[in-house]
């Protein structure tokens, strides 16, 4: 299995990478990194950029083929499944709720509420909505926002909208914040680095969903 571990995890939000290493090495998982990874396209494919994102496509798809691919990032998998050809792909959230249905990882529950952000490529767009509440279920009381799962609200960061237009990529993470806020959660998790970062640092601590886990999960 390969560990993908897309451009925001890899360069930006490392303490992601780091957790999911964690828990597949808690787990007995065999995997591996691609020292030399680049970016799945997602981005040049949402702004339009199909050339350049084709030729991405081309050289990744000759390091990925017949491999199962585990990514961190939610836009990195819609991409994998649904813009490559014939890629075995997983989320890790899929895949953690795999290892805690198989007994290879056991959490601790807590006395603790937590709200989940669907991320809109992981939700509406590939349909995962129930694994990712599973696992944090086992460790926490999930409660909802007002928006979710279908209806849920984009972070803010999608599409190009946070480079193009910061300040309403801003504004919609805040309002997003505001309607977590308002479940009375101790913290928000998300499936995918691109809405931790365009989510944290406004008034409720935001994490990943393996940065809660190794967070959390624990004694």
């Amino acid at each position: 299995m390969i560990y993908f571990r897309g451009c925001t995890a890899r360069e930006k939000e490392t303490s992601i990478a780091d957790a999911t290493e964690e828990l597949l090495k808690l787990a007995d998982v065999e995997y591996r990194v691609l020292e030399d990874e680049k970016c799945c396209g997602s981005v040049l494919i949402r702004t339009g950029f199909i050339d350049e994102a084709q030729k991405q496509i081309e050289k990744n798809t000759e390091l990925l083929s017949g491999e199962l691919i585990l990514t961190s990032c939610a836009g990195c998998y819609k991409t994998l499944k649904q813009d490559y050809d014939d890629l075995d792909v997983i989320h890790i959230s899929q895949f953690l709720n795999t290892l805690v249905d198989e007994k290879k990882l056991d959490f601790n529950k807590k006395d603790l509420k937590v709200t989940y952000h669907d991320s809109c490529h992981l939700g509406r767009h590939c349909n995962v909505f129930d694994e990712p509440r599973n696992v944090i279920s086992n460790v926490a009381n999930l409660l909802e926002m007002q928006n979710n799962r279908e209806n849920s609200l984009c972070c803010g960061a999608g599409g190009g909208v946070k480079s193009a237009y910061p300040e309403i990529a801003s504004q919609m993470a805040d309002f997003r914040i505001s309607q977590a806020i308002e479940t009375g959660a101790d913290l928000l998790v998300t499936p995918c680095p691109f809405c931790k970062l365009n989510l944290k640092d406004r008034g409720l601590n935001v994490l990943d969903l393996t940065e809660f886990l190794i967070n959390y999960g624990g004694e």
